[in-house]
């Protein structure tokens, strides 16, 4: 089964800080179109990309806007965006990243929504005990979703566990998140509420009442997003900004060399030693609750 390893550029924690993806062949890769949403085929467990370890703070995210779509660290006027702990939430409350081979579309209005999509790969929120490692691609079992509504967009967050977890064969639905972890999916969804007033927002809203959906309905949604991500690398529809450069999908005009490739890595600066963490970051913000 296919390994993947990572490649950093420039000094963590700054505007020009880079994560880029090897295949086992030591080629670079886009995690975005070049790791398979499968890792074996005909079998409903997905690969994921995990961008935020569990209990940290640094918004990390593929950037589908860049060549070989490397993972940086989202920036707003300028500085380096963290999630707020808002209590008593510290960072993110699980493994976050993104299933690969998925777009949302955002010129598709979502029929279980109403509203169009975000335009990213389809997130994920892996439950496991494991504190994972930023770029590390692991296999996971989807248990359920819920539809987040950001600032008018479509935001599926599905729910997940690695199946290298001890547990793994216990969680089989959303159901068993219930009943195995009490709290967790309503912890989810104060977090997905409110992660954004610290920045001077509104709290979010979801769909369907903040219920989650079942493991069957979240399957779905994904195929359904790889089937925009297929249209999307074969130019049979428009993706805008969306950078698909690859350098293993055949059929798609996007494939460049792997000298192209080593060339789009080189152009960031080597990797250096990490700045500091704004001492902030380590903050808790407090409100009353709507």
């Amino acid at each position: 089964m296919a390994s993947y390893s990572v490649v950093e550029r420039a000094a963590p924690n700054s505007l020009e800080y880079r994560l880029f993806f090897k295949n086992d062949k030591g080629q670079y890769i886009s995690p975005f179109h070049d790791i398979p949403i499968y890792p074996v085929a005909g079998k409903n467990v997905f690969n994921m990309v995990v961008e935020v370890p569990r209990w940290t703070n640094a918004k990390m995210e593929i950037a589908t806007k860049d060549r070989l779509n490397p993972i940086k660290q989202d920036v707003k006027k300028g500085k380096l965006r963290y999630v707020a702990n808002v209590f008593p939430h510290k960072g993110y409350i699980w493994n976050y990243g993104a299933i690969p081979q998925t777009w949302e579309h955002p010129g598709h209005k979502d029929e279980n929504t109403g509203y169009y999509g975000d335009n990213d790969p389809i997130d994920v929120c892996e439950i496991g005990s494991k504190v994972c490692s930023r770029g590390e691609v692991i296999k996971v079992k989807v248990l359920g979703t819920l539809a987040l509504i950001d600032e008018g967009e479509t935001d599926w967050k599905v729910i997940a566990i690695n199946i290298e977890d001890p547990e793994a064969a216990k969680y089989n639905n959303i159901d068993d998140v219930r009943k195995m972890k009490p709290g967790y999916l309503e912890a989810t969804v104060d977090w997905f509420r409110r992660y954004k007033v610290p920045d001077g927002k509104p709290e979010n809203q979801f769909a369907f009442n903040e219920e989650f959906k079942d493991k069957d309905f979240a399957i779905n949604i994904i195929k359904s997003t790889h089937e925009h991500w297929t249209a999307l690398v074969s130019k049979t529809t428009d993706g805008g900004e969306i950078n698909c450069t690859n350098t293993t999908v055949s059929d798609s005009s996007f494939c460049i060399s792997q000298e192209s490739a080593k060339a789009t890595v080189e152009a960031v600066p080597p990797f250096g030693t990490a700045n500091t963490i704004p001492p902030e970051v380590d903050k808790w913000f407090y409100y009353q609750k709507n």
